[in-house]
């Protein structure tokens, strides 16, 4: 099994940057794609960007290009996702999640990261 666990959340103002990250524990070598989705609350959860674990290749929702930039380290078993020129619609939970190998669905989630914007 694969854990995920987030961190960098936090406030910043509005039009800043923040840098969120995932570290990834357990078998990774299963994995087959990661990605940000976020929360707002009383929002469902929607998806934000992915990246295939293995072949580095990105995935963005429309709401986003040019702000987000998603990464990973499968050396370090590390996700990441820099926010740029933040907006006051961005504030959210931020969850990492993981799909392995022959699944068709997000089955891996870590806990969340809040991010906060302030005008």
């Amino acid at each position: 099994q694969v854990q995920l666990a987030e961190s960098g959340g936090g406030l910043v103002q509005a039009g800043g940057s923040l840098s969120l990250s995932c570290a990834a524990t357990g078998r990774t070598s299963s994995l087959y794609k990661v990605a940000w989705f976020r929360q707002a609350p009383g929002k469902e959860r929607v998806f934000v960007a992915s990246v295939g674990w293995g072949s580095g290749i990105t995935g963005y929702a429309d709401s986003v290009t040019g702000r987000l930039a998603i990464s990973r380290d499968s050396a370090r078993n590390t996700l990441s996702l820099r926010m740029d020129s933040l907006k006051p619609k961005d504030p959210a939970a931020y969850y990492c999640a993981g799909q392995v190998y022959g699944d068709n669905c997000w089955s891996l989630w870590g806990q969340g990261t809040q991010v906060t914007v302030s005008s």
